[in-house]
Protein backbone atom coordinates (compact mmCIF):
# COMPACT_ATOMS: atom_id res chain seq x y z
CA UNK A 1 0.00 0.00 0.00
CA UNK A 2 1.36 3.44 -0.92
CA UNK A 3 1.69 6.15 1.23
CA UNK A 4 -0.70 8.25 -0.17
CA UNK A 5 -3.48 5.67 0.01
CA UNK A 6 -2.83 4.62 3.56
CA UNK A 7 -3.24 8.49 4.67
CA UNK A 8 -5.86 8.98 2.72
CA UNK A 9 -8.16 5.92 4.15
CA UNK A 10 -6.79 7.33 7.84
CA UNK A 11 -8.17 11.08 7.14
CA UNK A 12 -11.77 8.88 5.39
CA UNK A 13 -12.00 7.21 8.54
CA UNK A 14 -12.47 10.36 11.19
CA UNK A 15 -15.80 10.87 11.20
CA UNK A 16 -15.63 14.82 10.08
CA UNK A 17 -19.23 16.13 8.98
CA UNK A 18 -18.96 19.77 8.99
CA UNK A 19 -17.69 21.59 11.08
CA UNK A 20 -15.95 18.57 12.53
CA UNK A 21 -12.76 18.23 12.42
CA UNK A 22 -12.13 14.70 14.49
CA UNK A 23 -8.47 14.60 14.40
CA UNK A 24 -7.62 15.37 10.94
CA UNK A 25 -5.64 18.31 11.98
CA UNK A 26 -3.55 16.94 14.65
CA UNK A 27 -2.83 13.96 12.67
CA UNK A 28 -1.21 16.67 9.91
CA UNK A 29 0.77 18.15 12.38
CA UNK A 30 2.08 14.56 13.84
CA UNK A 31 3.46 14.16 10.84
CA UNK A 32 4.57 17.86 9.41
CA UNK A 33 6.37 19.40 12.76
CA UNK A 34 9.14 16.65 12.82
CA UNK A 35 9.98 18.49 9.07
CA UNK A 36 9.95 22.23 10.70
CA UNK A 37 6.65 23.01 10.61
CA UNK A 38 5.39 25.37 12.88
CA UNK A 39 1.80 24.88 13.45
CA UNK A 40 -0.73 27.14 14.89
CA UNK A 41 -4.27 26.42 15.95
CA UNK A 42 -6.66 28.85 15.38
CA UNK A 43 -9.91 27.49 16.60
CA UNK A 44 -12.59 30.45 15.83
CA UNK A 45 -16.78 29.53 17.71
CA UNK A 46 -16.69 25.39 16.58
CA UNK A 47 -14.34 25.43 14.02
CA UNK A 48 -10.72 23.91 14.47
CA UNK A 49 -8.41 25.17 11.88
CA UNK A 50 -4.41 24.92 10.80
CA UNK A 51 -1.85 27.00 9.93
CA UNK A 52 1.43 25.37 9.62
CA UNK A 53 4.70 27.07 7.96
CA UNK A 54 8.05 26.18 7.09
CA UNK A 55 10.45 28.50 6.64
CA UNK A 56 10.20 32.42 7.05
CA UNK A 57 11.32 33.64 3.81
CA UNK A 58 9.14 34.63 0.73
CA UNK A 59 7.78 33.55 -1.58
CA UNK A 60 5.30 31.24 0.06
CA UNK A 61 3.60 28.37 -1.25
CA UNK A 62 0.23 27.31 0.56
CA UNK A 63 -1.48 24.18 0.13
CA UNK A 64 -5.23 25.40 1.56
CA UNK A 65 -7.92 22.51 2.42
CA UNK A 66 -10.93 21.23 4.16
CA UNK A 67 -10.91 18.35 6.41
CA UNK A 68 -14.68 18.77 6.77
CA UNK A 69 -17.55 17.11 4.84
CA UNK A 70 -20.82 16.97 3.69
CA UNK A 71 -23.15 14.56 5.68
CA UNK A 72 -23.89 11.38 4.25
CA UNK A 73 -27.48 11.53 3.57
CA UNK A 74 -29.35 8.05 4.06
CA UNK A 75 -26.66 5.64 5.40
CA UNK A 76 -28.65 2.75 4.00
CA UNK A 77 -27.95 3.80 0.33
CA UNK A 78 -23.77 3.47 0.76
CA UNK A 79 -22.75 0.31 -0.23
CA UNK A 80 -20.13 0.71 2.70
CA UNK A 81 -19.72 2.69 5.60
CA UNK A 82 -18.85 6.40 4.69
CA UNK A 83 -16.35 6.45 7.53
CA UNK A 84 -14.68 2.90 6.69
CA UNK A 85 -12.45 3.69 3.86
CA UNK A 86 -12.72 0.52 1.39
CA UNK A 87 -11.25 -0.56 -1.87
CA UNK A 88 -13.81 -2.05 -4.85
CA UNK A 89 -12.59 -2.83 -8.33
CA UNK A 90 -10.05 -0.04 -8.06
CA UNK A 91 -11.92 2.57 -6.54
CA UNK A 92 -11.61 4.43 -2.77
CA UNK A 93 -14.73 4.73 -1.30
CA UNK A 94 -15.93 6.63 2.07
CA UNK A 95 -17.61 10.09 2.29
CA UNK A 96 -14.68 13.04 1.63
CA UNK A 97 -12.47 10.39 -0.30
CA UNK A 98 -12.57 12.80 -3.46
CA UNK A 99 -13.94 16.34 -1.43
CA UNK A 100 -11.16 16.74 -0.38
CA UNK A 101 -8.67 13.82 1.73
CA UNK A 102 -7.24 12.63 -0.98
CA UNK A 103 -5.72 15.93 -1.94
CA UNK A 104 -4.77 16.58 1.91
CA UNK A 105 -3.13 13.13 1.89
CA UNK A 106 -1.48 13.58 -1.13
CA UNK A 107 -0.31 16.88 0.16
CA UNK A 108 1.27 15.50 3.14
CA UNK A 109 2.84 12.39 1.63
CA UNK A 110 4.62 14.90 -1.51
CA UNK A 111 5.41 17.53 0.95
CA UNK A 112 7.26 14.88 3.18
CA UNK A 113 9.32 13.30 0.42
CA UNK A 114 10.16 16.93 -0.60
CA UNK A 115 11.72 18.11 2.15
CA UNK A 116 13.42 15.40 2.60
CA UNK A 117 14.65 15.66 -0.69
CA UNK A 118 15.24 19.56 -0.92
CA UNK A 119 15.30 20.43 3.32
CA UNK A 120 17.62 23.71 2.16
CA UNK A 121 14.52 24.86 -0.11
CA UNK A 122 13.70 28.33 -1.70
CA UNK A 123 11.20 30.43 -0.07
CA UNK A 124 8.51 28.78 2.69
CA UNK A 125 5.60 26.08 2.14
CA UNK A 126 2.71 26.53 4.46
CA UNK A 127 -0.76 24.87 5.33
CA UNK A 128 -3.98 26.42 5.83
CA UNK A 129 -6.25 23.62 6.33
CA UNK A 130 -9.91 24.41 8.00
CA UNK A 131 -13.15 22.49 9.04
CA UNK A 132 -15.69 25.06 7.36
CA UNK A 133 -15.42 24.73 3.88
CA UNK A 134 -18.75 22.63 3.91
CA UNK A 135 -20.77 24.92 5.96
CA UNK A 136 -21.00 28.86 6.48
CA UNK A 137 -17.36 29.66 5.95
CA UNK A 138 -17.58 31.84 8.32
CA UNK A 139 -14.82 30.71 10.61
CA UNK A 140 -12.74 29.06 8.19
CA UNK A 141 -10.25 30.35 5.88
CA UNK A 142 -11.79 33.64 5.93
CA UNK A 143 -10.74 33.79 9.81
CA UNK A 144 -7.37 32.70 9.46
CA UNK A 145 -6.16 34.95 6.03
CA UNK A 146 -7.84 37.89 8.42
CA UNK A 147 -5.43 36.94 11.23
CA UNK A 148 -2.69 36.61 8.60
CA UNK A 149 -3.58 40.14 6.93
CA UNK A 150 -3.08 41.51 10.32
CA UNK A 151 0.14 40.58 10.76
CA UNK A 152 0.91 41.17 7.37
CA UNK A 153 2.09 37.45 7.04
CA UNK A 154 1.49 37.17 2.47
CA UNK A 155 0.69 33.66 1.00
CA UNK A 156 2.47 34.32 -2.95
CA UNK A 157 1.10 30.92 -4.62
CA UNK A 158 -1.93 28.98 -3.02
CA UNK A 159 -2.66 25.71 -4.66
CA UNK A 160 -6.68 24.51 -2.85
CA UNK A 161 -7.47 20.94 -3.40
CA UNK A 162 -10.66 20.96 -4.62
CA UNK A 163 -11.33 17.67 -6.94
CA UNK A 164 -10.85 19.65 -9.98
CA UNK A 165 -10.49 16.88 -12.78
CA UNK A 166 -13.59 16.10 -14.89
CA UNK A 167 -12.66 12.73 -16.98
CA UNK A 168 -9.66 11.96 -15.72
CA UNK A 169 -6.96 13.47 -13.82
CA UNK A 170 -5.25 16.85 -14.42
CA UNK A 171 -7.56 17.39 -16.99
CA UNK A 172 -8.92 20.18 -15.64
CA UNK A 173 -7.55 23.12 -13.02
CA UNK A 174 -9.80 25.82 -11.69
CA UNK A 175 -8.08 29.01 -12.30
CA UNK A 176 -11.01 31.24 -10.93
CA UNK A 177 -14.16 31.36 -9.75
CA UNK A 178 -17.25 32.95 -10.19
CA UNK A 179 -19.35 35.02 -7.78
CA UNK A 180 -21.71 34.44 -5.52
CA UNK A 181 -24.48 37.05 -4.26
CA UNK A 182 -28.01 35.81 -2.77
CA UNK A 183 -30.76 38.18 -2.11
CA UNK A 184 -33.55 37.23 0.14
CA UNK A 185 -36.42 38.80 -0.78
CA UNK A 186 -40.11 39.19 0.63
CA UNK A 187 -42.88 41.16 -1.51
CA UNK A 188 -45.42 42.58 0.43
CA UNK A 189 -49.09 42.67 -0.33
CA UNK A 190 -52.57 42.34 1.52
CA UNK A 191 -54.30 39.26 2.65
CA UNK A 192 -57.92 38.97 1.91
CA UNK A 193 -60.89 36.30 0.89
CA UNK A 194 -60.35 35.37 -2.83
CA UNK A 195 -63.99 35.74 -3.07
CA UNK A 196 -63.43 39.65 -2.75
CA UNK A 197 -60.24 40.44 -4.33
CA UNK A 198 -60.92 43.99 -4.33
CA UNK A 199 -60.08 43.74 -0.95
CA UNK A 200 -56.70 42.29 -1.23
CA UNK A 201 -53.19 43.13 -2.75
CA UNK A 202 -51.89 39.36 -4.26
CA UNK A 203 -48.31 39.03 -3.19
CA UNK A 204 -48.04 36.37 -6.53
CA UNK A 205 -49.64 38.56 -8.96
CA UNK A 206 -47.71 42.15 -7.95
CA UNK A 207 -44.17 39.81 -7.95
CA UNK A 208 -45.06 38.34 -10.94
CA UNK A 209 -44.64 40.58 -13.94
CA UNK A 210 -41.13 42.12 -11.90
CA UNK A 211 -40.01 38.38 -12.22
CA UNK A 212 -40.84 38.00 -15.07
CA UNK A 213 -39.01 41.02 -16.63
CA UNK A 214 -35.85 39.82 -13.95
CA UNK A 215 -35.67 36.74 -15.90
CA UNK A 216 -35.48 38.54 -19.49
CA UNK A 217 -32.57 40.66 -17.90
CA UNK A 218 -28.77 40.02 -19.57
CA UNK A 219 -26.82 40.94 -17.30
CA UNK A 220 -23.17 40.95 -19.18
CA UNK A 221 -21.46 38.87 -21.86
CA UNK A 222 -18.85 37.45 -19.67
CA UNK A 223 -15.27 37.15 -21.39
CA UNK A 224 -12.56 34.52 -22.29
CA UNK A 225 -12.39 33.56 -18.77
CA UNK A 226 -16.19 33.41 -17.18
CA UNK A 227 -19.13 32.50 -18.81
CA UNK A 228 -22.14 35.21 -18.67
CA UNK A 229 -23.67 35.92 -14.72
CA UNK A 230 -26.13 34.02 -14.58
CA UNK A 231 -29.86 34.51 -12.39
CA UNK A 232 -31.80 31.52 -10.37
CA UNK A 233 -34.57 31.62 -7.95
CA UNK A 234 -33.61 28.90 -6.08
CA UNK A 235 -36.92 29.15 -3.38
CA UNK A 236 -40.07 30.85 -3.46
CA UNK A 237 -42.85 30.51 -0.79
CA UNK A 238 -46.28 32.10 -0.34
CA UNK A 239 -49.67 31.48 0.77
CA UNK A 240 -50.90 29.54 3.95
CA UNK A 241 -51.94 26.47 2.05
CA UNK A 242 -55.89 27.31 2.50
CA UNK A 243 -57.86 27.60 -1.11
CA UNK A 244 -59.50 30.64 -0.45
CA UNK A 245 -57.03 32.90 0.82
CA UNK A 246 -55.45 35.91 -1.31
CA UNK A 247 -51.59 35.66 -0.03
CA UNK A 248 -50.21 38.57 1.56
CA UNK A 249 -46.56 38.47 0.94
CA UNK A 250 -44.21 36.26 -1.14
CA UNK A 251 -40.56 34.87 -0.19
CA UNK A 252 -38.11 34.67 -2.68
CA UNK A 253 -34.42 33.41 -2.11
CA UNK A 254 -32.16 34.64 -5.25
CA UNK A 255 -28.87 33.98 -6.71
CA UNK A 256 -26.44 35.52 -9.38
CA UNK A 257 -23.13 33.49 -9.93
CA UNK A 258 -20.94 36.62 -11.65
CA UNK A 259 -18.15 36.81 -13.62
CA UNK A 260 -15.61 39.74 -13.36
CA UNK A 261 -17.43 42.02 -16.20
CA UNK A 262 -20.02 43.41 -13.48
CA UNK A 263 -19.65 43.78 -9.56
CA UNK A 264 -22.12 42.87 -6.78
CA UNK A 265 -23.10 46.25 -5.77
CA UNK A 266 -24.30 46.98 -10.02
CA UNK A 267 -25.97 43.48 -10.01
CA UNK A 268 -28.07 44.54 -6.29
CA UNK A 269 -28.52 48.16 -7.71
CA UNK A 270 -30.33 46.56 -10.74
CA UNK A 271 -32.34 44.79 -9.07
CA UNK A 272 -33.46 47.01 -6.41
CA UNK A 273 -34.25 49.33 -9.38
CA UNK A 274 -36.21 47.13 -11.02
CA UNK A 275 -38.14 46.37 -8.43
CA UNK A 276 -39.06 50.19 -7.09
CA UNK A 277 -39.54 50.41 -11.27
CA UNK A 278 -42.82 48.01 -10.08
CA UNK A 279 -43.44 50.29 -7.24
CA UNK A 280 -43.30 47.21 -4.72
CA UNK A 281 -43.48 47.18 -1.37
CA UNK A 282 -40.39 45.33 -0.66
CA UNK A 283 -37.80 43.91 2.25
CA UNK A 284 -34.69 42.75 0.84
CA UNK A 285 -31.45 41.71 2.23
CA UNK A 286 -28.01 40.78 0.45
CA UNK A 287 -25.16 38.41 1.23
CA UNK A 288 -22.32 38.20 -0.53
CA UNK A 289 -20.66 34.69 -0.20
CA UNK A 290 -17.63 36.08 -2.33
CA UNK A 291 -16.68 37.78 -5.58
CA UNK A 292 -15.28 36.45 -8.62
CA UNK A 293 -11.21 35.83 -8.52
CA UNK A 294 -8.88 34.83 -11.24
CA UNK A 295 -5.16 33.84 -12.02
CA UNK A 296 -5.23 34.38 -15.63
CA UNK A 297 -1.63 34.10 -16.00
CA UNK A 298 1.71 33.30 -13.44
CA UNK A 299 3.92 31.13 -11.79
CA UNK A 300 1.73 29.12 -10.54
CA UNK A 301 -0.34 28.59 -13.26
CA UNK A 302 3.28 27.42 -15.40
CA UNK A 303 4.38 25.26 -12.78
CA UNK A 304 0.97 23.45 -12.57
CA UNK A 305 0.43 23.09 -16.55
CA UNK A 306 4.45 21.52 -16.27
CA UNK A 307 3.86 19.25 -13.88
CA UNK A 308 0.59 17.71 -15.34
CA UNK A 309 1.99 17.28 -18.70
CA UNK A 310 4.68 15.89 -17.08
CA UNK A 311 3.28 13.23 -14.94
CA UNK A 312 0.01 12.42 -16.63
CA UNK A 313 0.81 13.37 -20.46
CA UNK A 314 -2.11 15.42 -20.52
CA UNK A 315 -2.72 19.38 -21.98
CA UNK A 316 -4.67 20.66 -18.76
CA UNK A 317 -7.44 23.24 -19.46
CA UNK A 318 -8.07 25.92 -17.88
CA UNK A 319 -11.99 26.51 -16.24
CA UNK A 320 -13.97 29.21 -13.89
CA UNK A 321 -17.13 26.94 -13.76
CA UNK A 322 -18.71 25.64 -10.56
CA UNK A 323 -19.46 26.71 -7.43
CA UNK A 324 -17.46 29.08 -4.68
CA UNK A 325 -14.12 27.63 -3.08
CA UNK A 326 -12.33 29.25 -0.14
CA UNK A 327 -10.17 30.19 -3.02
CA UNK A 328 -12.43 33.66 -2.69
CA UNK A 329 -11.15 34.50 0.32
CA UNK A 330 -7.51 33.61 -0.14
CA UNK A 331 -7.41 35.35 -3.71
CA UNK A 332 -7.90 39.58 -2.27
CA UNK A 333 -4.77 39.13 -0.40
CA UNK A 334 -2.73 38.97 -4.28
CA UNK A 335 -1.99 35.11 -4.04
CA UNK A 336 -1.90 33.35 -6.95
CA UNK A 337 -4.79 30.69 -6.45
CA UNK A 338 -5.25 27.62 -8.25
CA UNK A 339 -7.51 24.91 -7.69
CA UNK A 340 -6.43 21.39 -8.49
CA UNK A 341 -7.31 18.14 -7.16
CA UNK A 342 -8.90 14.05 -8.17
CA UNK A 343 -12.27 13.79 -9.97
CA UNK A 344 -15.00 15.10 -8.77
CA UNK A 345 -17.85 13.01 -10.84
CA UNK A 346 -18.95 11.59 -7.11
CA UNK A 347 -18.39 14.78 -4.85
CA UNK A 348 -21.36 14.90 -2.52
CA UNK A 349 -22.78 12.16 -3.49
CA UNK A 350 -23.82 8.77 -1.92
CA UNK A 351 -21.14 6.23 -2.72
CA UNK A 352 -18.76 8.94 -3.23
CA UNK A 353 -15.09 7.80 -4.50
CA UNK A 354 -11.91 8.16 -5.52
CA UNK A 355 -9.56 6.10 -8.25
CA UNK A 356 -6.58 4.42 -6.33
CA UNK A 357 -4.68 4.69 -9.62
CA UNK A 358 -4.89 8.50 -9.50
CA UNK A 359 -3.62 8.47 -5.96
CA UNK A 360 0.11 8.60 -6.38
CA UNK A 361 0.23 10.52 -9.69
CA UNK A 362 -1.54 13.51 -7.58
CA UNK A 363 1.29 13.43 -5.07
CA UNK A 364 3.38 13.70 -7.89
CA UNK A 365 1.74 16.29 -9.65
CA UNK A 366 2.24 18.05 -6.36
CA UNK A 367 5.99 17.27 -5.38
CA UNK A 368 6.49 18.42 -9.25
CA UNK A 369 5.26 21.60 -8.39
CA UNK A 370 6.65 22.62 -5.11
CA UNK A 371 10.03 21.84 -7.12
CA UNK A 372 9.03 23.71 -9.73
CA UNK A 373 8.47 26.91 -7.79
CA UNK A 374 10.71 26.13 -4.65
CA UNK A 375 13.79 24.71 -6.43
CA UNK A 376 14.30 25.38 -9.91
Amino acid sequence: MNETLALTQDLINRNSVTPEDAGCQPLLCKRLEPLGFTAEHMRFEEVDNLWLRRGTEAPVFCFAGHTDVVPVGPIERWNSNPFEAEIRDGMLYGRGAADMKASIAAFTVATERFVKDYPDHNGSLAYLITSDEEGPSVNGTVKVIETLEARNEKIDWCLVGEPSSTNKLGDMVKNGRRGSLNGYLTINGLQGHVAYPQRGRNAVHLTAPMLAELLEMQWDNGNDFFPPTTFQVSNINSGTGATNIIPGHLDLIINFRFSTEVTADQLMERVENLLKKHELDYELKWILSGNPFLTAEGKLLTAAQAAILEVTGTETELSTSGGTSDGRFIAPTGAQVLELGPCNATIHQINECVAVADLEPLEEIYYQMMKKLLVD
